[in-house]
């Protein structure tokens, strides 16, 4: 194995292993130049091993591309526990936002014991499962509904989102 694949495996290593690196630490780690890791790092994010940033590098999202429905039982015991810990700190009457992501969805589940509120969100799940509770005020945003998880994403979302204030 040559020495550049031996640095590439090891770049690959230690993003994974500190979620992020800067160009220079990995320059200074490998005693290169950092445009010798800034080559490594595009080549390797070309091929989709890693995500490029200004500055560095970071592993590549391992929930982006899982499918909804792996997404949604993935760590679903501390989704549950945050989302018990969140409707705790929510009071009566409250207005709030609930954006895109299956932690959110559950939120959204454990806020059901509450008997009024004002739920904005862009997320068609969270929507039905706020829906069920008659005292809740239930918004939409519009936009582009996002297949994959029923996100609903875009400017026109953007533009709605940001005439509340919550």
């Amino acid at each position: 194995m040559g020495k550049l694949d031996r640095r590439r495996r090891e770049i690959l290593e230690l993003v994974a292993s500190n979620s992020f690196m800067t160009i220079d630490t990995l320059a200074e780690h490998f005693s290169v130049t950092p445009q010798t890791i800034r080559r490594d790092i595009n080549e390797m994010a070309e091929e989709g091993l890693i995500a490029r940033y200004h500055g560095g590098a970071a592993s590549v999202s391992t929930t982006e591309n899982t499918a909804y429905t792996d997404r949604q039982v993935l760590n679903l015991g501390s989704k549950r526990e945050i989302a018990k810990l969140v409707a705790q700190h929510i009071p009566e009457g409250a207005s709030l936002f609930i954006n895109i992501g299956t932690t959110n969805e559950e939120v959204a589940h454990a806020l059901l014991g509450h008997k009024s509120l004002k739920i904005i969100t862009n997320n068609l799940h969270v929507a039905e499962i706020c829906a069920a509770n008659q005292g809740f005020e239930v918004i939409i945003a519009g936009g582009v509904v996002r297949q994959r998880d029923f996100g609903v994403i875009g400017e026109a979302t953007i533009d709605f989102i940001n005439q509340f204030k919550v």
